[in-house]
């Protein structure tokens, strides 16, 4: 099997692409770029893969807020035009999303399931929502997979980081940490979203998907588990969402059921602590 995968200089592709069982021909925003959707087409008749991985997209959700031409360009536009060109070529599209396509639901206390309706309360959130249905309209084998938090080892140096590597740089500075204590999410490791991948496709898994690590937290217990794992002392404090006051919003409860994994044979993830534990021991390595 012959795989593209685009993002693959990121969190997920760094993992992604030495795991993948056949070819892989990692691509850049070089070689791909989604905000300029004529880069697509000559690309794909270039790479010819069988399989399409789509790791790209715009993540900067405060700047979405303001400035949310580029967000809807790279992950709505340039989305549907590649999930188009790789239906016209017979190329499975595996694409990821978020759990932010969700949140309008307040009071919501169970986990989301992927039939259940989706609400976005953010400009990031939409545009990957319009993105997911993009790629579902192109082709009824396409993929796309929600998934939450992530963070890899690949996450500690580039633009963005990961929110375990903030953490740690921030407490190492001695700076104080003010961290949300109302957002219930699944955070969610590179390593085992890689695997579970892979699984998926070889068991020719196809509509919307959920991935996550097992079990829940909030931003702050997250933190807390780091610096405990790791005997740090921090000055960290649980503030309220209003209180941390980000331009855009986030979902107060975005936990994600993995039952639908279970249909194609593919084991629900280990728990977010046991995935921490790894994530640290693999980083220590480095």
């Amino acid at each position: 099997m012959r795989f593209a995968v685009l993002g693959s200089q990121g969190q997920l592709g760094r993992d992604l692409c030495p795991r993948l069982p056949g070819e892989v021909i990692p691509l850049t925003r070089e070689q791909c770029d989604l905000a300029n959707p004529n880069s697509i087409a000559p690309m794909l008749d270039e790479v010819a893969p069988s399989v399409f991985i789509n790791c790209a997209a715009y993540n900067l959700v405060d700047k979405a807020e303001q400035d949310p031409t580029l967000a809807w360009a790279v992950n709505c536009w340039g989305v549907r035009a590649l999930a188009r060109e790789c239906a016209k070529r017979s190329i499975r599209l595996v694409h990821y999303s978020t759990d932010y396509v969700f949140g309008l639901d307040a009071a919501r206390q169970t986990p989301w399931h992927e039939t259940d309706a989706p609400g976005p309360i953010s400009m990031y959130g939409m545009s990957k929502l319009m993105g997911e249905y993009a790629v579902l309209a192109a082709h009824p084998a396409h993929l796309v997979i929600r998934t939450c938090g992530l963070y890899g080892v690949w996450g500690s140096g580039g633009k963005g980081g990961n929110f375990v590597e903030t953490m740690i740089r921030v407490a190492g500075q001695g700076k104080p940490l003010r961290v949300v204590n109302d957002q219930v999410c699944c955070p969610t490791y590179t390593v085992d979203l890689a695997q579970a991948t892979i699984a998926l496709i070889e068991a020719k898994g196809s509509g919307l998907m959920h991935i996550t690590n097992a079990e829940w937290c909030t931003w702050y217990q997250l933190a807390a588990a780091i610096f405990q794992r790791l005997n740090l002392t921090a000055d960290l404090t649980p503030i309220t969402s209003a209180e941390f006051d980000a331009p855009a919003k986030r979902p107060p409860y975005s936990v994600l059921s993995n039952n639908r994994l279970l249909t194609f044979g593919v084991p629900s993830l280990r728990s977010w602590s046991d995935a921490l534990d790894a994530y640290l021991a693999e980083r220590s390595q480095r």
